[in-house]
């Protein structure tokens, strides 16, 4: 079968091809090849799928007695974009992917600098202030809150799932791994960070059992987590298609939600919830920056067409969230004008992307000319909060012992 690496187990690993194999069938028996006399056979089993890659234990039998031999095969994906693997310095198979140093590509290095300068944790955010806010808060404003606090709580989880199983294990040059995997530890923090928030406001056990449940138990929320579990799963999607889906998550699904919490700051309401969200749409800004970049890196990238498709679907999603399921009218917003900035949001990720615009919207909301979800507003250097690791993007500074101090 071609594109199949065999590794015969018994015998040293030697490369050749694995004629009948049906891909996709968990057991078979086909006739042994290159095997003279009757009752010669061969069993091939499943294993395990590892990343782009199905693995297959043979056992032949045949006049020399049983060997195993282990199949490698690509998935489907892979076999339909192979240039993906084959051309894709980002993909390509790098055995110096373990070591950091020198580095190859300094602006990703960089990106992983700020994020790593922007750390924080929950246990800095103080919520003893927003517990008399929520008590004094509309039953429409309460169930806004709390409904995108359960949307949030879940898709940060979901984000992970996507660095863990797909790009932390596809993407092999050790600059991107080091932001994927401080981009999980920090996606960790929100999604704690939103646990302790449907903690303190949500006193009832079975309100907040539903809320941490909010996939399950809430159609909106489900609606737009399986829009981006369905391109974790997706096995026909190059890697430029899945780098833009994500892209849409964080920058589209999170924009109108951010913008509604915002919209609270501006109204002089709960600052331990718009403090945290400051801070995490401020992560989420520079983790949307990255799939930019490393969309820019990819040598076959999705056609225009394709990317506006993944683009326009996810604004519809988030559109419909938030005018229709959630109404931002909960909490006196303007649908339309929500509306509006859901498709401003998306026109710059299309330009940061390297596409035109689809809908030429403008942002209608001033209070949100701060807010780096769109590409070009730079949360990091704005430094929103005025929070950064000290000295985490300094530059090399010469460690020299002076005793030049006046005492």
């Amino acid at each position: 079968m071609c594109g199949t690496t065999v590794a015969d187990v018994s015998q040293g690993i030697s490369p050749c091809a694995a004629e009948g194999f049906v891909f996709g069938t968990q057991v078979l028996v086909l006739p042994a090849t290159g095997t003279a006399g009757t009752g010669c056979w061969r069993e091939l089993c499943w294993v395990e799928q590892c990343s782009q890659e199905h693995r297959w234990r043979e056992r032949r039998h045949g006049p020399q007695g049983p060997r195993t031999v282990l199949y490698f095969q690509s998935s489907s994906s892979a076999a339909e974009n192979g240039s993906d693997l084959d051309e894709e310095p980002l993909l390509r198979k790098n055995h110096r992917r373990f070591v950091i140093f020198p580095i190859q590509y300094p602006d990703i290095w960089k990106m992983y600098k700020q994020a790593q300068a922007s750390f924080w944790t929950a246990e800095e955010v103080d919520l003893s202030k927003d517990l008399p806010h929520w008590n004094k808060l509309k039953a429409d404003e309460k169930y806004f809150i709390s409904h995108v606090l359960a949307f949030f709580a879940a898709s940060d989880g979901i984000v992970n799932e996507n660095l863990v199983a797909r790009f932390s294990q596809e993407v092999q040059i050790p600059e991107a791994r080091c932001f994927y995997g401080f981009q999980i530890l920090i996606e960790n923090v929100h999604s704690e960070m939103y646990s302790l928030l449907i903690d303190t406001y949500i006193k009832d056990p079975k309100k907040r059992d539903f809320l941490f449940n909010a996939i399950e138990t809430m159609p909106c929320v489900k609606k737009k987590a399986d829009w981006a579990l369905k391109w974790i799963e997706d096995r026909e999607s190059t890697f430029g298609e899945r780098v833009v889906a994500f892209a849409a998550v964080e920058g589209i699904f999170f924009s109108g939600s951010f913008a509604a919490i915002f919209w609270l700051k501006k109204r002089g309401l709960m600052p331990g919830l718009t403090f945290s969200n400051e801070l995490i749409s401020r992560d989420e800004g520079l983790h949307c920056d990255f799939a930019c970049l490393m969309f820019h890196y990819l040598v076959n990238r999705p056609s225009e067409e394709r990317v506006r498709e993944i683009i326009v679907n996810a604004v519809e999603i988030e559109q419909e969230f938030l005018t229709e399921a959630l109404p931002v009218g909960l909490i006196g917003m303007n649908c339309t004008l929500m509306k509006q900035y859901i498709e401003f949001v998306a026109d710059r990720l299309l330009m940061e992307l390297g596409f035109s615009k689809v809908f030429n919207a403008e942002n209608p909301f001033d209070f949100m000319e701060n807010i780096s979800l769109e590409g070009k507003t730079n949360f990091f250097e704005k430094r929103v909060s005025e929070y950064q690791r000290f000295a985490v993007m300094a530059e090399t500074m010469d460690n020299v012992f002076t005793l030049d101090a006046d005492f």
